[in-house]
């Protein structure tokens, strides 16, 4: 009894690895079935409707694209490749089968707008030296600012030395001036009449060159404070406009002025597939 139980597992356990291996096999074949559905799913001839909804989906996608940041001129490369994909992967399918209409149309229209993205990456290019340049002309505006002011005071501080001085010498001729004046002359003073009135003669000329004199450098600081502003705006003013026009240069770079270019050459792709469609239809009639 105990040798049929030590037979009988054997036995036992060889009956449960067999319906194991049917399991197993089971298994491995349904995967292979399901395996087999899957790639011939993938691997399935896409019709010349459903290639060509996927191209015009792809089209719009790409011409409704924005670039958000500057400098915008770094993505065309990378909008250029994508679109040579779209239009690649249309031609490369069997069922579509492009015409040279097509293809001449589709190389007229990406030689476009290859042409123009490079002219605008060129004026991006040029924008960013206008930003350098008004960096540079601001940087000499303020220089130019700061001289004139230093030049201001420096007259500033002469005038009031000179004038300073003028004005005494004239505040002490008037009174001067005003000693002879009050000085009594006659036959029994110290001065006579002739000679008081010589004295004044000769303080009044003193009085009047030394007011000439006086006025004469109030005109000239003016003068040349006058022609100090003159020559500032002069240097100023070539600046200035050049960093207006910078300015309007720079300030177009902010905005992504492509979208346009790329918008209306995919709306001209998207025009010539639906015409091969056409013609395919008509031939095909």
């Amino acid at each position: 009894m105990g040798y049929q139980s030590r037979a009988g597992s054997p036995r036992n356990t060889g009956r449960g690895r067999g319906v194991q291996r049917r399991e197993k096999a089971k298994a491995r074949g349904h995967k292979r079935r399901s395996s087999g559905s899957y790639l011939s799913e993938e691997n399935r001839v896409l019709t010349a409707e459903e290639v060509t909804d996927r191209t015009l989906n792809s089209l719009r996608s790409l011409g409704n694209q924005r670039f958000a940041l500057a400098p915008f001129n770094e993505h065309f490369g990378r909008w250029l490749t994508d679109l040579r994909v779209v239009l690649s992967e249309f031609e490369s399918i069997p069922t579509v089968n492009v015409d040279d209409q097509f293809v001449k149309e589709r190389s007229q229209i990406l030689s476009n707008v290859e042409a123009e993205l490079e002219e605008l990456r060129r004026k991006e290019a040029s924008g960013d030296e206008a930003f350098k340049n008004l960096s540079d002309n601001n940087a000499l505006l303020e220089r130019i600012e700061k001289e004139y002011v230093a030049r201001t005071k420096e007259i500033k501080a002469r005038k009031d030395g000179e004038i300073k001085r003028l004005s005494s010498n004239v505040d002490g001729l008037k009174q001067e001036l005003d000693r002879i004046s009050q000085t009594k002359a006659g036959i029994f003073r110290r001065i006579s009449k002739k000679a008081k009135a010589q004295k004044e003669a000769e303080a009044t000329q003193r009085l009047n060159t030394a007011q000439s004199e006086l006025t004469s450098a109030m005109q000239r600081f003016t003068v040349e404070q006058e022609k100090l502003r003159e020559e500032h705006e002069k240097r100023k003013k070539p600046i200035i406009e050049q960093m207006q026009y910078q300015q309007k240069e720079v300030q177009g770079q902010e905005i992504d002025t492509s979208i346009e270019a790329r918008r209306l050459s995919c709306d001209a792709l998207i025009s010539s597939v639906n015409a091969l469609l056409q013609r395919k239809t008509v031939s095909s009639d």
